[in-house]
């Protein structure tokens, strides 16, 4: 079996510092059931290429086991499978906890990675790759595997060649492949006992407890009722884990550096201008947090369905109490639907809106998941028009009480400069077929522009109608 990891950042020899692998040396590592090795097939600074082969054993595979069939009638010799994940563990176990002894903050950096493995089961058909990988921000190619290609009448295996593609840092690549492989798989070659939970939620922190398929990644990670339900319940507590009191604590550090200015009053009070402007009857606020959009927008009259997607439930219960939705009138109460879930992912609940608010919410998102958002928003819910605000990273310099280097927020994962966004912003635009106007939130600087930036995207398909 062969796992390709390739990345086309320059330079692209920068792979062998995030591996902890000299390109120039091949690295083997012996296992209970065989041998991994690792090496570079390639390794340029416009590309470079890790190869990781995994020969097994089947003698030492099958001591000691009972079963005549297993031991004469499998695929683990030659497919990969858990076994793939474990020589992962002992020859990357660094890379994959995102340390690094010479290039930290490259590790702490998606870049442009591909991996391919091959053959890979698929149990459950090829379609189940796509379930799996998509929704982390992966472009996903599964080509299926014939059974013999001299028979095409024979039919497909249920095996695949994948190809994942996706900006990302190499450790949450690596992640990805150890959970998800054995997860394909469907059957794992050694005893699942209580380590496996801890190694699951070790190793799923972060991404797991809001993939849409989780129930399918810890049934079949786990096989075993009482296991899968330790894990459910930890993930549940994941979910559940930013209480609306920590949430509104959040809030008011980054308010309490931007008062002076009155900056979120002025934010709501410009989107809800916009909402007016587009025309927009339905509206989706994402990443709604307590409501305070849903408050403004409740007082535009046409506006006839706002629905509040937040991702932590305890806070969603926090913005149903401030906005009193039990008490509220019954025509104005029918205008609110507040939802649970996940701004990465697909989700056929937020098709068909006029226009989408995503207010101070993408600098919460680490940068590998940004794909993921750009994909569930922009190429399948498909709003007629989003409207994306950000804090203006130039104009923090102007913020007596901000430190130096420190963003207004602490959960903030970065902070863009006017170019930044823009770059950002044409890009999505150019990707999924809307067109952008630029405008700015709070008074101008003429050095560091204003304090939040805007964007606003219209579906080219849209303004042509209005044409």
């Amino acid at each position: 079996m062969l796992l390709t990891i390739t990345t086309t950042h320059h330079p692209a020899t920068d792979l062998g510092f995030l591996l902890m692998k000299n390109p120039a040396n091949v690295q083997t590592v012996d296992l209970n059931i065989g041998r991994a090795t690792l090496f570079y097939p390639e390794a340029s600074a416009e590309r470079c290429t890790a190869a990781m082969t995994l020969e097994v054993d089947p003698i030492e595979l099958v001591r000691g086991k009972g079963a005549v069939e297993e031991q004469y009638v499998n695929d683990r010799p030659y497919a990969a499978s858990s076994l793939l994940s474990v020589a992962l563990g002992r020859l990357l176990n660094t890379a994959m906890s995102g340390r690094s002894r010479d290039r930290q903050a490259l590790a702490d950096t998606a870049i442009p990675l591909e991996a391919s493995i091959t053959p890979l089961p698929a149990r459950g058909g090829s379609d189940i790759v796509e379930r799996l990988f998509a929704p982390l921000g992966y472009k996903v190619h599964a080509e299926p595997i014939a059974l013999d290609p001299t028979h095409p009448d024979w039919g497909e295996s249920p095996y695949v060649s994948l190809t994942i593609k996706g900006e990302v840092r190499l450790a949450a690549l690596l992640t990805h492949l150890f959970v998800l492989i054995p997860v394909l798989d469907n059957q794992k070659h050694y005893y699942i006992g209580e380590a496996e939970v801890e190694k699951l939620l070790r190793k799923g922190e972060g991404w797991l407890e809001t993939h849409p398929d989780r129930e399918l990644i810890v049934r079949r990670y786990l096989r075993f009722g009482s296991l899968m339900q330790r894990a459910r319940a930890a993930l549940e507590d994941r979910v559940d884990a930013e209480p609306a009191e920590e949430h509104a604590a959040q809030d008011a550090e980054e308010q309490t550096i931007e008062k002076p200015i009155r900056l979120n009053d002025q934010r709501m009070e410009r989107v809800t201008s916009l909402l007016r402007e587009l025309g927009a009857k339905t509206v989706l606020d994402l990443g709604c947090g307590e409501g305070r959009l849903i408050r403004e927008l409740l007082k535009v009259p046409g506006l006839n369905r706002i629905v509040g997607v937040e991702v932590a439930p305890r806070v969603l219960a926090a913005a149903d109490d401030k906005l009193r939705l039990e008490n509220m009138p019954d025509m104005k109460r029918q205008r609110v639907e507040l939802l649970q879930g996940s701004l990465v992912y697909r989700d056929s609940r937020l098709q068909g809106f006029d226009a989408a608010a995503v207010i101070e919410v993408i600098e919460h998102m680490d940068a590998e998941r940004l794909p993921a958002f750009e994909a569930a928003l922009f190429g399948f819910a498909k709003p007629g028009a989003v409207i994306v605000t950000t804090p203006n990273r130039e104009f923090n310099a102007l913020f007596e009480t901000l430190p130096a280097d420190r963003f207004r927020h602490h959960d903030h994962r970065f902070e863009w400069t006017r170019a930044e966004f823009r770059h950002w912003a044409e890009s999505v635009a150019q990707a999924h077929g809307y067109t952008v106007r630029f405008e700015g939130i709070g008074i101008e600087d003429t050095t560091h522009g204003h304090p939040t930036q805007v964007v606003v995207f219209t579906r080219v398909q849209d303004v042509q109608v209005a044409a």
